[in-house]
């Protein structure tokens, strides 16, 4: 198991990180959680994950503060799917701005979500 895939899941509500983090090990996938965009910055520079998912709105540090940080200071092209409540337009051009690759709005099937991060990571 040990091509098995990281992926950075940093989401600040518990029962869907829960959620998500058990549909993804299903797939095989090794899940790293965060619940602020703080410790999902330590664990995106310790573990290097082929996969970051980033909700937007978390406390501390923001998933946009996380894509930026991702980009501009580690220098990492590594995929970034953002999450977001409907209706924040404006948050979601400007994830796109600072680098993210894909986007979902919530609430989010965990099943597209699967298929997302496999497109991504195959």
């Amino acid at each position: 198991m040990s091509d098995a895939k990281k992926i950075v899941l940093a989401e600040d509500n518990s029962v869907f990180l829960l959620l998500l983090k058990f549909r993804l090990e299903k797939e095989g996938y090794i899940i790293l959680t965060a619940i602020d965009g703080k410790k999902a910055i330590e664990l995106i520079e310790e573990h290097n994950p082929e996969l970051i998912l980033t909700d937007i709105m978390m406390p501390f540090i923001s998933g946009l503060e996380v894509i930026s940080h991702v980009r501009n200071k580690l220098h990492m092209q590594t995929p970034i799917i953002v999450f977001s409540s409907a209706g924040q337009e404006e948050i979601v051009l400007k994830a796109f701005d600072l680098g993210a690759t894909d986007f979902m709005s919530k609430p989010l099937s965990p099943n597209e979500l699967v298929i997302r991060v496999k497109r991504l990571l195959r």
